[in-house]
């Protein structure tokens, strides 16, 4: 539109007749004069002041205020708008009535052609989606959605228009306003004394006020800060100190050496007297609510030994961003990333027993005493709400964790040791560029592995799923089970007998019956003579070579049942890295059609996360644990059969888990297509009845996503309106 070397319009855009509203945006230099002005009468001066609210319908500045977007509304009677810049005229703009309305009526042609080439796409993209997910058959409480959706892409309106994407810090800011409600807090039977933790170390006095206040400040009154200063050489950190020692809820010892940040943490861990301790850094902020909501769990289970809470992080401006909604505990999250990190409270007696903090791990402390704390029990709460904001510096982790590789180098410590005290045998490596790690499992003696395989005719699909097994395999004992279900082709039939002739880990039965997927795996399962077994679509190809190293490493873990993978459409979009229960009905896979390579929400696209489910599409278990969840419910003839599976394993005390690291293409029903028929619609619906009368309240919380998050788009945030 206009550049100079001092200012941009990128975007100039008019609406409206009578009621004319003008949106432009741009970047400028900072500190400089930047005006508009409506006949000569000006309206906005140096993109901070709006001089007359009547012009100005909306402002949105970014943060580092060389940004700018703007909204003005015109009186009817508006004649010409220009905008200066350092007292130099850049833009005008004259306003025509007649040229308006060609305009305006040039604009809703143009609307309504696109939307009538969209219209085919979108039906079909509709038709296909309600199909897969619900096979026509839509729970009545998505009904409303989905009208809203087709109606809302007819306008071209797409995902980020439809929920707030919690990353993006103006829709976690507008979010945030939707929350704003004054909740009573109700009197709580059990007040244990808190005492606060903080290590302190030449932090700025104005953020250590910040965090020392808002600890003060507290909605719950029954505990004690407990600082340690770790040897500080800034002034105004000590001369801070020294403003708070008079505040009886304060305690303080002032370290004589620096011992860096868990000396300084059991320092001020000696001076502690309550019956939890709580973990705060020095330039961190509290939640008025924070230790309220934190003591109200305990008062709900008084038997947890840590409880811990979401957070979000204070960009360099002090504005709220980045939430992390977390899940309830999990085992294997933990052993991948850090992902407890704050708030976090723990039972003082435990800590002791554990000695506190250790140095050998410092800048992943925590990290260590939050893995050597689960060891010992397993009564971990979860609070669904952000209580905790994690300051970001330019020198900080929460910025970016290479600004202290030791960070990395540690945390990547405190999994191997970990390990090694449960004389668990593996190595542990970094994923990719970030504060993640990958555990891979040794496993002696490659004990065998069943990979089953229902089939139906199709035998170019069969043929291209079993070849990439026998040619990229690494893993060698393992045996191939095909359950042929009603095939037709010959070539089907002459395709089995080949690999039968041809190798001797490869068999095949022939099952004459009413298409049953549970049936037809269990059927398999007894016929397998291998450790563990796999169950395989047969329309999928293998592309990671050692996926049965990796999945039986992780499947031959006590606490762990259903292992899955990443599986990959053709154009290498995401079809699977796990399933969410309540999101879209019963169940819902996360970041569909998301590009292969990306991270997902605070890494689930590349780190191991434990997951409620997991498809069977691709599934490892060991078959005594198969066996001991009595299999696939064969009242699940089609649907939601690994779904049932994969809550079993959860009611058996067992984690599932989905593995990044593991790739298949995966292309989805190619053998058995879509039966429309009245009848499989029928036994979908029953089968929606039943898992809704089996599981209940189970399928609506999945206890490994967070309540915060949407439930009916995964890992967004609901917009009030797509609900009224």
């Amino acid at each position: 539109m206009f550049e100079n070397k001092d200012i941009i319009i990128t975007d100039f855009e008019v609406s409206g007749i009578n009621n004319i509203k003008i949106y432009f945006s741009g970047e400028k230099k900072l500190n400089s004069v930047f005006k508009v002005l409506v006949d000569e009468k000006n309206v906005i001066l140096n993109n901070n002041n709006s001089l007359d609210k009547e012009y100005v319908y909306n402002r949105i500045l970014n943060v580092n205020q060389n940004k700018f977007n703007y909204m003005i509304k015109l009186p009817k009677k508006s004649k010409i708008l220009k905008i200066y810049y350092n007292d130099e005229k850049i833009f005008i703009y004259k306003i025509n009535k007649i040229s308006r309305i060609v305009q305006e009526f040039f604009k809703a042609a143009k609307k309504i052609s696109k939307k009538i080439i969209r219209l085919p796409k979108i039906i079909a993209k509709t038709i296909k989606i309600v199909w897969q997910r619900h096979h026509f058959l839509v729970p009545p409480r998505l009904i409303k959605q989905y009208m809203h959706s087709f109606s809302n892409n007819i306008n071209n309106k797409n995902v980020d228009e439809l929920f707030f994407n919690p990353l993006v810090s103006s829709d976690y800011i507008l979010w945030l306003e939707h929350q704003k409600k004054n909740e009573k807090l109700k009197k709580l039977k059990y007040n244990p004394l808190i005492s606060i933790i903080i290590p302190t170390y030449n932090v700025s006095s104005k953020l250590l006020k910040e965090c020392i206040e808002s600890i003060l400040k507290q909605s719950y009154t029954n505990f004690e800060v407990c600082i340690a200063d770790d040897c500080s050489t800034l002034e105004e950190t000590i001369n801070t100190l020294k403003e708070y020692e008079k505040n009886e809820k304060i305690k303080i010892v002032y370290r004589s050496e620096n011992g860096h940040i868990s000396r300084a943490s059991n320092s001020a861990l000696s001076l502690a007297t309550g019956e939890f301790i709580a973990l705060v850094d020095n330039d961190d902020v509290l939640d008025k609510d924070a230790l309220y909501y934190m003591v109200e769990k305990i008062n709900v289970d008084a038997k947890l030994d840590m409880v811990y809470s979401d957070e979000d992080k204070l960009d360099l401006n002090g504005k709220r961003c980045m939430p992390h909604f977390k899940p309830d505990f999990s085992l294997d999250t933990l052993l991948s990333v850090n992902y407890i990190c704050h708030f976090t409270m723990i039972r003082k007696k435990i800590v002791d027993e554990l000695g506190g903090f250790r140095s050998d791990f410092d800048g992943a402390q925590d990290y260590d005493l939050f893995l050597r704390v689960v060891e010992k029990t397993k009564r971990i709460g979860h609070v669904s709400k952000i209580l905790y904001h994690w300051r970001m510096t330019e020198t900080s982790t929460s910025s970016k964790s290479s600004n202290k590789s030791y960070v990395i180098d540690n945390g990547k410590k405190v999994v191997e040791d970990y390990l090694k005290r449960n004389n668990i045998a593996g190595s542990v490596t970094l994923v990719n560029d970030i504060q993640m790690y990958q555990i891979n499992y040794e496993i002696e003696n490659e004990p065998k592995i069943s990979i089953i395989i229902p089939t139906k005719d199709k035998s170019n699909v069969l043929k291209k799923c079993i070849d990439s097994i026998y040619n990229k395999t690494v893993y060698k004992n393992y045996e191939i089970i095909v359950i042929d279900n009603n095939s037709n082709e010959n070539s089907t039939f002459e395709l089995l007998e080949q690999y039968k002739n041809e190798n001797k880990n490869f068999s095949y039965y022939r099952l004459e019956c009413e298409f049953n997927f549970s049936y037809i795996n269990n059927y398999a399962v007894k016929k397998a003579t291998g450790k563990y077994v796999v169950l395989l679509n047969n329309d999928t190809e293998i592309i990671t070579e050692n996926w049965l190293n990796y999945m039986v490493g992780y499947a031959s873990q006590k606490h762990i049942g259903c292992v899955g993978a990443k599986l990959l459409y053709s154009n290498r979009t995401i079809q699977h890295c796990g399933v969410v229960t309540g999101v879209g009905g019963i169940a819902m896979h996360s970041f569909v059609e998301t590009g292969e390579n990306t991270k997902g929400y605070f890494g689930r696209l590349v780190g191991v996360y434990d997951w409620s489910c997991v498809t069977a599409a691709c599934l490892m278990i060991e078959k005594k644990k198969y066996d001991s969840l009595l299999g696939l419910d064969e009242k699940l003839k089609v649907a939601y059969n690994d779904v049932d599976f994969c809550l079993k394993s959860l009611d058996k005390g067992y984690y599932n888990v989905v593995l990044p690291q593991v790739k298949l293409f995966h292309y989805e029903s190619l053998s058995r297509g879509n039966d429309l028929s009245e009848s499989q619609r029928e036994r979908f619906t029953n089968e929606i009845n039943y898992m809704c009368d089996k599981w209940g309240k189970k399928i609506l919380y999945d206890r490994f996503y967070n309540n915060n998050l949407s439930h009916t788009y995964a890992f967004r945030l609901d917009k009030e309106d797509l609900h009224e």
